[in-house]
């Protein structure tokens, strides 16, 4: 569902992702990991078609992002990092602009705003503008603009960011949910999530993809993991391919 082939980029002349490929199909929650820098956020833009790669494709179900990218964004939901929103709208005009903008009419619209308000808890702030949420409430905004139309392919750039642990829980839930059949991409930096979400885990370093594998080989590679300390877990990998001792 999913096609990254050989994607690149580069900013002021220095590479930020370098050749990454990868292909995802649906059911399956990958974790982009990675220190900061390491090219998580460009990669999902231009996944999402936000930025276009200096050299490789990207192609959801098929369709080329940059060749086909009305099509393409039409199967996509986005959750960026920062989730910018229109900070002067109330949050339920928001949703129901985005729901429109997304195909979405009538009743099976506010069913849709319904159920979103339910998931995420907005029903309690539907009439307040966007710019007097919290940081929490914002990133349920995000999160309900990027799911609304049901896409079969999600991309969530730290979508817990800002969450206290009841919230993270419910969105881990909708998540999962979600991904039943749909491909989702997640970028964290939380260890724990990606035990609690992921069925792959993908290890980013310099914009190169250094490991792709399930959680418990993760694990086994790097036990620092279990602790949730990820400094220590990506310096373990780290050496391991620098000795050589697997690849």
């Amino acid at each position: 569902m999913l096609q990254v082939q050989q994607i690149s980029r580069s900013f002021a002349g220095r590479q930020v992702v370098r050749q990454l490929s990868f292909s995802v199909g649906a059911g399956e929650v990958v974790g982009f990991l990675g220190p900061n820098g390491a090219g998580k956020s460009t990669s999902m833009k231009i996944i999402a078609g936000f930025l276009p790669p200096s050299s490789g494709t990207v192609r959801l179900q098929g369709l080329d992002i940059q060749r086909q990218r009305r099509q393409a964004q039409q199967i996509l939901g986005y959750l960026p990092e920062g989730a910018p929103c229109y900070g002067e709208m109330q949050v339920l005009d928001f949703l129901r602009f985005i729901g429109r903008i997304r195909g979405l009419q009538g009743r099976q619209l506010q069913q849709r705003l319904q159920q979103l308000g339910s998931q995420l808890e907005l029903e309690q702030v539907w009439r307040q503008r966007i710019d007097t949420l919290s940081k929490g409430f914002k990133r349920r905004v995000g999160l309900a603009q990027a799911i609304i139309h049901q896409p079969p392919i999600v991309l969530l750039d730290e979508p817990t960011d800002g969450l206290d642990p009841n919230q993270k829980h419910q969105v881990h839930q909708l998540i999962r949910e979600l991904a039943r059949d749909r491909v989702i991409v997640v970028s964290t930096h939380i260890l724990e999530e990606v035990s609690a979400l992921c069925n792959r885990v993908m290890l980013l370093h310099h914009g190169r993809l250094l490991v792709d594998e399930s959680p418990q080989q993760f694990v086994a590679r790097a036990p620092a993991a279990l602790t949730g300390n990820q400094n220590q877990a990506m310096e373990q990998v780290f050496r391991q391919l620098t000795c050589g001792d697997e690849t």
